[in-house]
C-alpha cells in the first residue's frame, strides 16, 4: 500500500569539522512526517519494516474520547518504530500509549522517534516496552504487560506466510514472517491485557479472516469487519477488525472502504482523512459490557 508519510529527510550521524571534507556516507535511517507533519518517525532505510498507510488506518480505529471521558491507555503490539501508536497519541490528547516491540533494533528506532523535537507535544504520554507479544502468564506480566491494564489494544501482526519468498533482510523478515498460530498468540495477549469492555483493533490481509475470528473465540464479541479495496471492482487488499472484550454482540460486516476515487490515484476524501489523522473510524455496534472504571 502507498506509504502515508508526507515527507522525509535522511538521518545520519553528524561529522565534526576537519581540514578535509568528510567522507560520503549512506544514511541508515530517515525521519518521516505523518499526518501532514503533525508527528515524525525515525525509520530504517533500505532494511527492516517501514510504516505507512496500514499504520495510519490502524490508528484511526481508536475512537475519539467523548467530553469528560477519562484518559485511556493504549497498547500498540508489535509497534516497530512506533508509527501507529504515535498516531493515536498525536490525534487523541487523552491517550497514554505503550509501544510494545520485541526487536531491540526497532525498539531503538521508536525511542529515537519519541526523542524528536517534533514529537514533544505527546512524547511524555508514550513509552517503549521491549517485550515479546507471545509471552504468556507470569512471563508476560513480568515483561510489563499486566492483566486488565489497557483500554485499547492495536496490532498490525506479521502477514507473510512462511512459504513466501524470504527476503535477505533479516530485520524485515522478522517483522513480516507469520508463524503458526500467530493470531491466536497475539489475540490471547490482547484479551489478557485489556480491561473488560476494552477494544481490540487490528489490520491484516483478507485471507487471515478465518484465523482472526477463531482466535477471538469467546474472548471477544461484537466483531466489526471492514474490507479495504484499492478501487471499486477490485479485490480487497486489507481488512480492518475491531472487537470488544467480553461483548456478546454479533459479528457485523461493515460497508467496504474504497481507497481511490474512480479513475484516479487520488485517495477518497474519507480515506485521506483517516490516513492523515483528521478522522476516526468509529464502531457501529456498541459494547455489551461496560468499560472498567479506574
Amino acid at each position: 500500500m502507498k506509504p502515508a508519510a508526507s515527507s522525509s529527510r535522511p538521518g545520519s550521524a553528524r561529522n565534526c569539522a576537519t581540514a578535509d571534507p568528510p567522507p560520503m556516507t549512506t544514511p541508515t535511517e530517515t525521519i518521516d512526517a505523518f499526518h501532514h507533519g503533525r508527528f515524525h518517525v525515525v525509520q530504517p532505510k533500505g532494511r527492516g519494516h517501514r510504516s505507512g498507510m496500514d499504520a495510519m488506518l490502524l490508528a484511526a480505529l481508536v475512537p475519539e474520547l467523548v467530553s469528560g471521558e477519562r484518559a485511556v491507555r493504549v497498547a500498540d503490539l508489535g509497534a516497530g518504530a512506533g508509527a501507529a501508536g504515535m498516531a493515536v497519541a498525536s490525534r487523541i490528547e487523552g491517550a497514554d500509549v505503550v509501544l510494545v516491540e520485541r526487536s531491540p533494533d526497532m525498539a531503538a528506532f521508536a525511542e529515537k522517534s519519541l526523542a524528536l523535537e517534533e514529537n514533544a507535544r505527546f512524547a511524555a504520554r508514550c513509552r517503549v516496552l521491549q517485550a515479546d507479544v507471545s509471552l504468556t502468564g507470569r512471563a508476560r506480566v513480568a515483561a510489563g504487560l499486566a492483566d486488565d491494564s489497557f483500554d485499547h489494544v492495536i496490532m498490525n501482526p506479521p502477514f507473510n506466510d512462511p512459504g513466501d519468498r524470504r527476503t535477505p533482510d533479516d530485520l524485515k523478515a522478522e517483522a513480516h514472517a507469520m508463524v503458526e498460530d500467530l493470531f491466536e498468540s497475539w489475540i490471547r495477549t490482547a484479551g489478557a491485557i485489556l480491561v473488560p469492555g476494552g477494544q481490540l483493533s487490528l489490520i491484516a490481509r483478507p485471507e487471515s479472516i478465518g484465523e482472526i475470528i477463531a482466535a477471538c473465540g469467546r474472548r471477544f464479541g461484537g466483531l466489526e469487519i471492514t474490507l479495504l479495496h484499492p478501487r471499486s471492482g477490485e479485490n480487497a487488499v486489507r481488512l480492518l477488525v475491531t472487537a470488544i472484550k467480553g461483548s456478546r454482540a454479533r459479528l457485523a460486516f461493515r460497508a467496504p472502504l474504497v481507497m481511490h476515487d474512480e479513475g484516479t490515484h487520488r485517495f477518497s476524501a474519507f480515506v485521506d482523512d483517516l490516513n492523515n489523522g483528521r478522522a476516526a473510524y468509529p464502531r457501529r455496534v456498541p459494547s455489551s459490557q461496560p468499560r472498567k472504571k479506574s
